[in-house]
C-alpha cells in the first residue's frame, strides 16, 4: 500500500487537544505511557503464544530506550505483539472506538473516563505534550513482509505508510519540543530525566527497561513476591524508600485478592508517629499502581484519615481511573479495596495486641488518638476499633482495654463509667470522682481532646453503656440511712438556685461528694464544658449550657451554710458566699471562672474576716 494522509477523527482532534493543554497536570507522564503501553504489548505476546499457540520468541521480553541529545529525539522500543496497519487506524486515528461527542461532552464536563485508561491510543496521546511530531513504526507478531509506519505533527492530519524491514513490535520516536522551564517542559533526552522517571513510575514493570547496556527498572516488585522469598531487610530498605522514615516498621501486612477483582496489597505500620500526623496538610495515603505501573503517591481514596500513618502500596490489575490516571472515581471497587484494607490493619492490630503486648504498646502510645477517630468517621467499625482501644484507668498506671475493663466490673455494675479531662492528675483529683473511688468503682480516664465527642458517638460496648460520672444523677450508696433527706434542704437549695440563677439551672444534693463541698455536673444530653470550649476555639458559638450545682450534705461548709441560711436569710454574706461555693465548684474541675478578678476579691474579703 502506498503513504496515506488522513485526518484523525474530529473528537480525536479534541480529545488531542485536551491532553495536550489540560488532562495531565504533570508532562513526566507520557513516558510512563509509553512504557506502559509497550509493557502491555509484551504481556499480550507472551499471552498469544500460551493460548493461542502464536509463534513467536518470548526469550528476551524487553523495553529499550534511546536518546539523542543532539537530534532532540527519544524513542521507546518494544519486542512485544505489534500492530497491524488496520490496528493503527483503528488505534490512534479513532482511539479505540471511544471517540463520540458524547465522550468529548463528559470528558469537559469531568474529565472523566473509566474506560479508556490501557488503551493504547490514549496514553499514546500524551506524547504531544513534549514533540512537536512523532513517529511510529510496527510490525504486528505472526505476519509477514512490511509493517507500518505513522507520524504525525499532533494536529489534523496524520500520515501512514508501509515500513519494509520493521522489525516486529513497535517503537515510537519523539522529535522533542525545545526545554522550557516556565511550562514545566524539560530536557527529556537528558540520560538523568529519563532515569528519575522511569524509576518514578515504571520501576515495578516485570521487563526489563534497557538504555544502552544499563537496566533501569528494579523488577522487584515485593507485594508480587512471596513472603517466604522476600528478607525482612528488603521489606525495611522498601519501606524506608516510600515513607522517609529511617527507622524500621512496627508491622508489615501482605495481601493479595483473587477473583473478579485482583489486587495486592504491601502495608506497614510505622514504629513511630510522624510530627504532622495531626496536621491538616499533611501527605497521606497509599502509593497506588495499576500493573505495576505507579499511578498517584497519596491515594486518600484506600485508607481512611483516621488509619493516615499506615503506608504501603496497592497494586490492582485493573481500576476505574481518570483518562489522566490522576484521580481514582469513587466506584464499587476502589470501596471494596478499601473496606479490606481496613478490615486487615485493624485484625492485624488485634492480633498483636495478644501475640506482641510490648508492640502493641507501642503502636497505640504514638498513633491511638489517630485511631479513635474513626469511631466518629466510620459508625460500622466502632466493633473493631473498640476491640484495639486501650485507655488510661483508675486501676493502676498501666492502660486497659474495655473487654479487660468489662470483666473487672464490680457485681451489678451495668455501666462503663469514664471521666473525661486535660490531664490524668486533673482527672484523678477531681470532686466527681470521690463517691467512685470511695466505692471501689473503675474509671476510664479519658484525656484526648477526641475523647470529648467520641464518647457521645458511641453508645455501648459489649452491651454495656458507656456513662460520663460527670453528668447526670449519681446515686453509689446502698444504705438508705447514710441519705440526706433534701427536704431538710430544701430552703437552702431554693436560695442558692435564685442567687445563681445566671449560672446554674439547678441546685440540688449529691451522692457522688465524699470530702469536696461542691461539684457541677452537666444532663446526661448536655454538651460538656470542654466541648463547648472546643466548639468556640472553632468559631462555633451556641448559647452557654447551664449546668447543676450538686452540694454535699456532709461537708461542713454546706451544714455550716444550711445553718446561717435558717439564722437569717437576709444575711448579706450569703449571696457572696453562694458565688465562692460556685466558683470552687468551677476551679476544682479545672473550668475557667467568668470574672476572676472578683472572685478573688471576694476571696480575699472573706479571709480576711478570719484574721
Amino acid at each position: 500500500m502506498t503513504m496515506e494522509t488522513l485526518e484523525f477523527q474530529a473528537e480525536a482532534r479534541q480529545l488531542l487537544q485536551l491532553m495536550v493543554h489540560s488532562i495531565y497536570s504533570n508532562k513526566d507522564i507520557f513516558l510512563r505511557e509509553l512504557i506502559s503501553n509497550a509493557s502491555d504489548a509484551l504481556d499480550k505476546l507472551r499471552l498469544a503464544k500460551l493460548q493461542d499457540g502464536l509463534e513467536a520468541d518470548t526469550s528476551d521480553l524487553h523495553i529499550e530506550i534511546e536518546s539523542d541529545a543532539e537530534a532532540r529525539t527519544l524513542t521507546v522500543r518494544d519486542n512485544g505483539i505489534g500492530m497491524t496497519r488496520e490496528e493503527v487506524v483503528e488505534l490512534i486515528g479513532t482511539i479505540a472506538k471511544s471517540g463520540t461527542a458524547e465522550l468529548l461532552t463528559k470528558l469537559k464536563e469531568a474529565k472523566e473516563s473509566p474506560e479508556l485508561i490501557g488503551q493504547f491510543g490514549v496514553g499514546f496521546y500524551s506524547t504531544f505534550m513534549v514533540a512537536d511530531k512523532v513517529t511510529l513504526v510496527t510490525r504486528k507478531a505472526g505476519t509477514e513482509g512490511h509493517g507500518t509506519r505513522w507520524e504525525s505533527e499532533g494536529a489534523g492530519t496524520y500520515t501512514i505508510d508501509d515500513a519494509q524491514d520493521a522489525p516486529v513490535g513497535t517503537t515510537v520516536t519523539l522529535h522533542l519540543r525545545p526545554k522550557d522551564e516556565d511550562d514545566a517542559l524539560f530536557d527529556y533526552a537528558d540520560e538523568w530525566k529519563i532515569k528519575e522517571i522511569v524509576k518514578r513510575y515504571s520501576d515495578f514493570i516485570s521487563f526489563p527497561i534497557r538504555k544502552g547496556d544499563e537496566v533501569l527498572n528494579s523488577q522487584k516488585a515485593l507485594w508480587a513476591r512471596p513472603r517466604s522469598e522476600v528478607t525482612d531487610e528488603e521489606y525495611h530498605q522498601f519501606y524506608r524508600h516510600i515513607s522517609h522514615d529511617w527507622t524500621d516498621p512496627l508491622e508489615i501486612i501482605n495481601m493479595k485478592a483473587e477473583g473478579t477483582f485482583e489486587y495486592e496489597a504491601l502495608l506497614f505500620i510505622p514504629s513511630r508517629a510522624p510530627h504532622d500526623l495531626f496536621q491538616r496538610d499533611a501527605r497521606r495515603g497509599l502509593q497506588l499502581y495499576v500493573k505495576r505501573v505507579f499511578i498517584m503517591d497519596d491515594s486518600k481514596e484506600l485508607i481512611p484519615d483516621y488509619l493516615r500513618f499506615v503506608k504501603g502500596v496497592v497494586d490492582a490489575a485493573d481500576l476505574s481511573l481518570n483518562i489522566s490516571r490522576e484521580i481514582l472515581q469513587q466506584d464499587r471497587h476502589i470501596q471494596m479495596i478499601r473496606r479490606r484494607l481496613v478490615k486487615k490493619v485493624l485484625s492485624t492490630i488485634k492480633d498483636m495486641m495478644t501475640a506482641n503486648p510490648e508492640k502493641y504498646a507501642t503502636f497505640w502510645r504514638e498513633f491511638g488518638r489517630a485511631v479513635k477517630e474513626g469511631l466518629l468517621a466510620e459508625p460500622d467499625n466502632h466493633k473493631p476499633i473498640l476491640e484495639i482501644a486501650s485507655f488510661a484507668t483508675t486501676n493502676g498506671s498501666e492502660p486497659t482495654t474495655l473487654a479487660a475493663y468489662v470483666e473487672r466490673m464490680k457485681e451489678g455494675q451495668e455501666e462503663i463509667y469514664y471521666l473525661t479531662g486535660e490531664s490524668r492528675s486533673q482527672v484523678e483529683n477531681s470532686p466527681h470522682m470521690e463517691a467512685f473511688a470511695a466505692e471501689g468503682y473503675e474509671v476510664l480516664i479519658l484525656t484526648d481532646p477526641v475523647d470529648e465527642i467520641w464518647v457521645d458517638a458511641v453508645p455501648e460496648f459489649d452491651g454495656k453503656k458507656l456513662r460520663s460520672i460527670a453528668r447526670g444523677a449519681v446515686d453509689l450508696k446502698k444504705d438508705e440511712e447514710e441519705k440526706k433527706p433534701e427536704g431538710d434542704f430544701a430552703p437552702l437549695l431554693g436560695f442558692l438556685k435564685e442567687k445563681l440563677d445566671e449560672q446554674v439551672k439547678e441546685v440540688r444534693l449529691s451522692h457522688r461528694l465524699t470530702t469536696s463541698a461542691a461539684c457541677l455536673v452537666s444532663d446526661a444530653d448536655d454538651v460538656t464544658p470542654a466541648l463547648e470550649k472546643m466548639y468556640r476555639a472553632m468559631g462555633q458559638e451556641g448559647p452557654r449550657v447551664k449546668r447543676i450545682l450538686e452540694l454535699n450534705p456532709n461537708h461542713p461548709l454546706v451544714a455550716g451554710l444550711r445553718a446561717a441560711h435558717e439564722r437569717g436569710a437576709e444575711d448579706p454574706a450569703l449571696p457572696d458566699t453562694a458565688e465562692l461555693l460556685y466558683g470552687t465548684a468551677l476551679l476544682a474541675e479545672g473550668g475557667d471562672l467568668d470574672d476572676p478578678a472578683r472572685f478573688a476579691k471576694l476571696l480575699a474579703d472573706r479571709l480576711a474576716q478570719t484574721v
